[in-house]
């Protein structure tokens, strides 16, 4: 494969690479800074209220173990939703999505690609640390499942972005191997609502395994595709 010019600081283009996948490029086309600016106030109500009730979950383990709710974080009316597995304990401790190093890996995969984080909204299919950072048993992500589902529909994205096996069964219904689903254009149906969306791999799995990372760039070149292909600016 014949690698493309990079337009970028060499001494950061260098860092990315090595985190993401060494062969890839990125787009010239600059980046829209200006804020998609809209009648927020009822979706702020309505997270308000679904935190409340996410807040009051009785005998949860999650919520028991937990310093904080982790609810999301970014721009609203964003036409891009990224829904991580749960918070880990960093983010428990800040009450903020991807922090630390998971969220510095994050950060880099979407400016590979061109997306800014701040541009789009971020949340968790759990909105809880578990225990000792184990996976979510079925149970408990079924029981959130419906609280990740009505927080979809309220802000109401054009595309979905689940990353992690976690966010792919809370959403999907799908409890298999994520390796077998990601990469695919898949939809899901939220109140005679349909929605596009792609499952990849957690930035924290890929910082366990980063030989996954390549799978990984694949996914995200897809997304970039998808959101050319429906004319969408961030």
């Amino acid at each position: 494969m014949t690698k493309k010019t990079i337009n970028q600081n060499s001494i950061y283009t260098q860092e990315l690479i090595k985190t993401i996948e060494p062969d890839f490029s990125f787009s010239n086309k600059p980046i829209n800074r200006f804020k998609n600016i809209g009648s927020n106030g009822n979706k702020n109500n309505k997270l308000a209220d679904l935190k409340g009730r996410i807040n009051s979950i009785e005998d949860c383990n999650l919520r028991k173990n937990s310093k904080n709710l982790v609810l999301g974080d970014g721009n609203i009316d964003s036409p891009i939703m990224l829904i991580g597995e749960n918070p880990g304990s960093v983010e428990d401790d800040l009450g903020k999505v991807f922090q630390g190093d998971v969220g510095s890996l994050l950060n880099k995969m979407l400016l590979a690609i061109n997306i800014q984080r701040d541009k789009i909204y971020i949340t968790y299919a759990l909105n809880f640390r578990a225990p000792e950072d184990k996976k979510p048993t079925s149970q408990e992500i079924k029981r959130y499942s419906n609280f990740i589902k009505e927080h979809i529909s309220i802000i109401d994205p054009k595309i979905i972005v689940l990353m992690g096996s976690s966010a792919m069964e809370a959403i999907t219904g799908l409890n298999g191997k994520i390796s077998e689903e990601r990469g695919k254009w898949k939809e899901v149906i939220l109140r005679n609502k349909t929605y596009p969306l792609m499952i990849t791999f957690s930035p924290s799995y890929l910082m366990r395994f980063p030989d996954k990372k390549k799978y990984s760039w694949e996914d995200l070149k897809k997304i970039k595709q998808k959101i050319q292909d429906l004319n969408i600016e961030i």
